[in-house]
């Protein structure tokens, strides 16, 4: 394996990636930087996961020019999810060498962004159409870029950026650096690497294995309000020692934290809002079981390394195969068996079928427990545990009273008693879950000449022509005998939350 002592690094750029926790550079690191570091043009196939930001990131931030106060560098991504983690890792990578990188996205108030690029980052990491936006603006000085970085460039083709990546392309100066990576090369990608790059050097990364084989894959299909009863009954049914619980947003991770531990369970949320002393503290909590739930975002449970977790509930269904395989990649490890239980609206069941390609496996439908369902799986549990501590014989200083008891009570009755004392019933506590857009599977094709998608009614307001406004939606839910509230919101607050507070609505950028 590759160092990055071994890459040709400055002593600052080899710190920062040590203090992040790098040790030894991926495959397509290896690659990439040091082609990448001489100027010359990568061509980079690569799925996500296999460290590929690093890969451009790395040879990136080492040929800024830190006295210069300037955009030097400009990394475009299809998602405003995207754009955001790819700007928190460079700026990690960047810190010791004091290289800032801007994230530029649809849905965050417009004003902001400008008085941020007035502070004069190195790097600017955006979607197409709010980079256009700033273009058109004349709010973004694009003549002093010497790299320029498409990252997914195949998810940017089915989101129907063709046409502006190349007219942003084309207002940049002829004399640069273009890094490209994509996970597939269809031919409309490669006409781009003909057209705007030099001789590229190609790299091909096979992506990790997606190994699965110890984890009982299950998926229920549900309608969203019926989505934390039936996690409580799972939970209740299934007993897990530990259990990382899988949601969309931050404030979906909120909202399901605050309303598990209403119900009695122990648990706690982790996402991109926290600090690093509180995110220390969270996982802290859960290694050493003081709670046995963690509620996360995707971002949030990257590289999370915690023995010991028996099941993963995805209380929303990812957004892509990949990012399903590195979910429940966090049970089923060093040898033992772990489960996995993927919540499917009716809409989403298209995801079930891509997800079963990508892993090669089956995933099995379980139906949604009844309330009498987990009330005998609580039974059983509470007669194991009672079983428990007459063979552990730890009981000695309640002999006496038993003795006394029986005198009086029939011993059935006094046991039925006991276990109904022990056992958990389901709780109906009313709790509120925000409602949350189902997952759109993928589609290959452009957009039409509005900016929608081609054959499907476009989600959202653009981000072009409203700022980032959001259509409105069903603001939230009552579980446990409440419904929608029916609610309508029609500004634009979900729009301005960041990466992890983004549902699954890919409107223009």
């Amino acid at each position: 394996m590759t160092k990055f002592q071994d890459l040709q690094l400055s002593e600052a750029l080899v710190k920062g990636v040590l203090k992040m926790g790098f040790e030894e550079a991926t495959p397509i690191q290896a690659e990439t930087i040091p082609i990448a570091l001489t100027g010359a043009d990568v061509l980079g196939q690569a799925q996500t996961g296999t460290g590929k930001t690093a890969a451009f990131g790395i040879p990136t931030i080492e040929r800024i020019d830190t006295k210069a106060r300037q955009v030097q560098a400009l990394v475009l991504a299809p998602t405003r999810e995207l754009a955001i983690q790819v700007a928190e890792e460079l700026n990690k990578i960047g810190e010791t060498k004091r290289v800032y990188a801007l994230p530029v996205y649809g849905g965050q108030q417009i004003d902001r962004q400008i008085r941020g690029l007035k502070k004069n980052p190195q790097i600017v990491v955006a979607t197409p159409g709010r980079l256009m936006d700033h273009m058109k603006r004349k709010t973004i000085k694009l003549d002093e870029i010497q790299t320029v970085i498409l990252d997914e460039a195949d998810e940017m083709l089915n989101m129907g950026f063709v046409e502006d990546i190349e007219m942003i392309l084309k207002g940049l100066p002829a004399e640069r650096q273009t890094l490209l990576f994509s996970a597939t090369m269809p031919p409309q990608i490669k006409k781009i690497a003909e057209r705007f790059m030099k001789s590229p050097t190609i790299i091909k990364v096979k992506s990790k294995e997606m190994t699965v084989e110890n984890i009982n894959q299950q998926f229920l299909e549900l309608r969203e309000g019926q989505k934390f009863d039936t996690l409580c009954r799972l939970i209740d049914i299934d007993s897990p020692e530990l259990s990382i619980i899988f949601a969309r947003t931050k404030k979906r991770v909120d909202e399901v934290t605050e309303a598990l531990i209403k119900r009695g369970y122990t648990a706690d949320g982790l996402h991109g809002d926290l600090t690093q002393s509180k995110r220390d503290q969270v996982i802290r909590r859960f290694k050493n079981g003081t709670i046995d739930i963690l509620v996360a975002t995707d971002v949030a449970a990257r590289g999370l390394d915690i023995t010991g977790v028996t099941h993963v509930y995805n209380f929303d269904v990812p957004q892509d195969p990949e990012s399903y395989v590195h979910r429940i990649g966090r049970t089923g490890r060093a040898g033992k068996t772990g489960t996995a239980l993927t919540f499917i609206t009716p809409r989403e069941f298209g995801q079930v079928k891509s997800i079963e390609r990508v892993t090669n496996k089956k995933m099995n439908r379980r139906h949604v427990p009844t309330i009498a369902e987990v009330l005998e799986g609580n039974q059983k549990q509470s007669a194991e545990d009672l079983i428990e501590r007459v063979q552990a014989g730890d009981f000695k200083a309640y002999t006496q009273l038993a003795t006394e008891l029986l005198e009086e009570y029939e011993a059935v009755e006094l046991l039925a008693a006991a276990l109904r004392g022990l056992t958990k019933e389901p709780d109906s506590t009313p709790v509120e879950i925000s409602y949350a857009e189902p997952v759109r599977v993928k589609r290959q094709g452009g957009r039409n000449d509005r900016g929608g998608y081609r054959g499907g009614a476009r989600s959202g307001g653009g981000d072009r022509r409203t700022g980032g406004g959001d259509r409105g939606g069903r603001s939230g839910e009552r579980s446990g005998g409440g419904g929608y509230r029916g609610k309508r919101t029609g500004g634009t607050d979900d729009r301005r939350r960041s990466s992890e507070d983004r549902g699954p609505r890919r409107p223009r950028d």
